[in-house]
């Protein structure tokens, strides 16, 4: 080729146009790179987070929830420039470009409303129920498809914008489903962890935010920071694998505080793991029969789980000529085992309370110190009596009990599980709370699954 062959007029018209098309690009649709650059380091992120933990992406659908928030703002962003260009652009390319747009909208605001049902464990069982939640959105759908041909193009002051039926359908989806996570927010607001509720709060905020926003400027195309903020929020509060990792590192570091103690103790093995389940058991039970709702929320009930592994953590100051003697205690030896409660609430309370979650650390403290108190005022440390008893501490007594007598102790054999059901019925109204009692005792069958379970790993 020689040199003749080039134009330079040509040259530079052609880097010209190129330059003028980004301006052009960026003037419609800076917007949404922004988000779709906030998304995609989410996306970075949350599957690094997920590669170094060697975690599954099974846990929740949130992996699916992000991918179509990235097609519909990327959508969103074409169809800005689309509806800008309608005298250069292929009117079926924009036409389509704005379907699969109003079908992502719709596949986001749907999926936010499933994962909020998700994460309030709210699993509808009955085929009307499922009918009734899906069928809004199947509507707009079929809406959106049969009316697309329909779309009308407004030239705004800023920008163009298109309106009609198939986009007054999207606007309909997310004023309903928005208005049932409310409905579901406070039905379930004592069933929702605090951090989750965070989740919701964010998702309706910026929903009724955004419409409202929306239906009096409809030139103002914040769709795309819509599903950013909902996206980034849900991550933020609940999805962040790095979070996850410590929640599970705390977890794992109480277990294994537990474990140090219960292994100077040969006769008390897997105790902290079966009166665990038996604790869960019982709080989720009562949860169920509406007992004590004021207190028996999500957060408690997570927090009962996570403390019910510290209730002997005073057995730590406890010698071990006491502590795994084989025989019978004297009285002055039961006086030091005793003592084991107290010490455990002090130990919780200058071990743990510089973590800075308050709740779980009162929580720790008064099942440690307070899990041998009886409902008849007879117990120790400090003689407590009825509803006096933390409910956490009361709780932790059922379960306390039945696994020390249906184990096996150096100086006695394991009693039969009837047995030791007997000794709950027996102990209700004197020993235990005989709400907390009663309810052990209609959950018998399950009991005996978790004592069954951990009987054949042995």
């Amino acid at each position: 080729m020689n040199f003749e062959d080039f134009n330079l007029n040509d040259i530079i018209q052609r880097s010209f146009i190129d330059i003028t098309w980004r301006i052009d690009f960026m003037e419609y649709c800076k917007l949404q790179i922004g988000c779709l650059a906030v998304l995609f380091y989410i996306l970075l992120s949350y599957l690094r987070g997920y590669k170094s933990y060697n975690w599954s992406l099974r846990e929740s659908f949130f992996d699916e929830l992000l991918v179509l928030a990235i097609l519909c703002v990327s959508f969103d962003c074409a169809t800005a420039y689309t509806v800008n260009h309608l005298d250069t652009v292929n009117p079926f390319l924009n036409l389509m470009l704005h379907l699969l747009f109003l079908l992502c909208i719709d596949s986001v605001v749907f999926g936010l409303f499933v994962y909020v049902l998700h994460i309030t464990d709210v699993h509808p069982q009955r085929r009307i129920v499922k009918f009734l939640v899906l069928l809004p959105f199947v509507v707009n759908i079929i809406a959106v498809v049969l009316n697309i041909g329909s779309l009308e193009y407004i030239h705004g002051v800023y920008t163009n914008y298109s309106m009609g039926i198939s986009v007054y359908t999207c606007f309909s989806m997310v004023i309903l489903y928005t208005l049932m996570t409310v409905i579901v927010f406070f039905t379930r607001i004592r069933h929702i962890e605090s951090h989750k509720r965070r989740c919701i709060i964010i998702y309706v905020l910026v929903s009724l935010t955004g419409m409202t926003i929306q239906f009096f400027n409809p030139e103002y195309l914040i769709t795309s920071i819509g599903v950013t903020v909902m996206i980034l929020g849900i991550y933020l509060s609940y999805e962040d694998p790095a979070l996850k990792e410590l929640s599970e590192y705390y977890s794992e570091t109480v277990m294994s505080f537990a474990n140090l103690v219960e292994n100077r103790d040969s006769s008390t093995g897997g105790h902290i793991k079966r009166t665990t389940q038996y604790v869960r058991l019982i709080a989720q039970n009562l949860q169920k029969r509406g007992y004590y709702k004021d207190i028996l929320t999500k957060d408690f009930i997570s927090d009962m789980e996570k403390a019910a592994p510290l209730h002997d953590i005073g057995k730590i100051s406890v010698p071990d000529a006491v502590l795994q003697k084989p025989g019978r205690l004297t009285d002055e030896e039961f006086a030091v085992m005793k003592k084991h409660a107290e010490n455990g609430g002090t130990i919780i309370r200058e071990s743990f309370e510089k973590l800075g979650n308050d709740e779980y650390t009162e929580m720790a403290y008064e099942v440690a110190r307070y899990h041998h108190e009886k409902w008849n005022g007879r117990g120790y440390p400090e003689g407590l009596s009825g509803e006096k008893i933390p409910l956490c501490a009361r709780i932790m007594a059922v379960a306390d009990v039945f696994d020390a007598v249906s184990e096996k102790r150096c100086y006695r054999d394991a009693m039969p599980l009837e047995q030791c059901f007997d000794i709950i019925r027996k102990g209700t109204g004197e020993d235990f709370d005989p709400l907390i009692a009663k309810v052990f005792l209609e959950i018998k069958d399950a009991v005996e699954e978790v004592h069954r379970s951990f009987a054949q790993n042995k």
